[in-house]
């Protein structure tokens, strides 16, 4: 892409974000969001490949979609109340299909069968947009429409979203599919805890992104794309590839790492909420996750090549870590002090 083209992209983005995000009204929210869409299209289809070709079109069709829905419910809001204000979602059926439009536009289960797709097919700098930037649009207009929604659709949304995440990416291979996966289990405990505690969600996803992004940095600097490849990062920089295991690690949520304290305060709100059933399911349910988290620590850190190929390889290419890293990666992993700092 020229300078000027990459420039109106991102400003494109950027805008319909924050559009969305400080807007009141739903036609507002509703033009920010297709703002938003049409500006990465031309990013995901940026490989001239059929796989990114087939991603830009599941990407367009799923967010089409959501954003009918999205329309159709404020639609029939204003019949019912003849306001087109955020806050004034009273109708119960309005409600409901502007839940389930965010969570396609966010990827959560049931409509998360377009996600782990357009990763796989696109780079990894889209990749990481997507699972990050692209999610604080709808999370934003759920939040604020959370005392709306019946608590019983977004625990039931949450726990499916929490098992189907789980379950998929335990046999994949492909780091992207993987990563997409991990953001639907994640997206699972933000939309259960929701109907608890709205602002402890949020915090849950900000600390999500803050940890998710210095992943997607690593692989890209060391051209990382499967768990193959990540077993022979070793060669080129063993402080990169302790990096991402302890990431990894933090984002299933062992401790003392960062993605430990917000797992742990939504099981507390939940027994505070007499709601132990719950947390015992979700408990399990962050075991099948686990599983794959600790594969790739384990194939990372304790499994090594028997032998170096002779073969031209990306690993034999010296790859030099990003500077703005290395005060990212420790602030994604050790930042459990300051969580009681944090209002939630």
């Amino acid at each position: 892409m020229t300078p000027t083209s990459t420039t109106i992209i991102t400003l494109s983005i950027i805008t319909g974000t924050m559009m969305t995000m400080s807007s009141s009204n739903w036609l507002t929210a509703w033009i920010g969001l297709e703002l938003n869409m049409l500006a990465i299209l031309p990013i995901i289809s940026k490989p001239k490949t059929m796989r990114a070709s087939e991603a830009t079109i599941k990407y367009f069709l799923t967010q089409t979609i959501a954003s009918a829905m999205m329309l159709l419910s404020s639609t029939i809001n204003v019949w019912q109340t003849g306001s087109w204000n955020i806050q004034e979602l009273k109708n119960t059926h309005s409600t409901t299909i502007m839940a389930l439009s965010l969570m396609m536009k966010m990827g959560a289960a049931p409509f998360h069968f377009w996600l782990p797709e357009v990763l796989q097919g696109t780079s990894l700098q889209t990749a990481l947009l997507i699972t990050t930037w692209q999610k604080l649009a709808p999370i934003t207009l759920m939040y604020m429409i959370s005392n709306n929604i019946k608590p019983t659709i977004l625990i039931l949304t949450g726990i499916l979203s929490m098992v189907v995440g789980g379950l998929g990416g335990i046999y994949q291979t492909q780091l992207r599919k993987m990563m997409a996966y991990s953001s639907i289990n994640n997206l699972g405990w933000t939309i259960m805890i929701m109907a608890l505690s709205p602002n402890m969600a949020m915090m849950n996803i900000s600390i999500y992104i803050m940890i998710t992004a210095p992943i997607f940095l690593i692989m890209t600097s060391t051209s990382t794309k499967t768990l193959q490849n990540l077993t022979t990062t070793w060669t080129t920089n063993p402080t990169t590839t302790t990096s991402i295991a302890l990431l990894m690690l933090s984002t299933s949520g062992l401790p003392p790492f960062t993605g430990f304290a917000p797992k742990l305060l939504i099981l507390d709100e939940l027994i505070s909420n007499k709601l132990t059933m719950l947390a015992t399911l979700t408990i399990m349910s962050s075991l099948i996750s686990l599983q794959f988290y600790l594969r790739i620590t384990y194939l990372t850190l304790m499994l090594t090549p028997p032998m170096t190929t002779t073969s031209l390889a990306k690993w034999r290419i010296q790859n030099k870590q990003p500077q703005p890293m290395t005060m990212v990666i420790p602030t994604a992993l050790f930042i459990i002090p300051l969580i009681p700092a944090i209002p939630y």
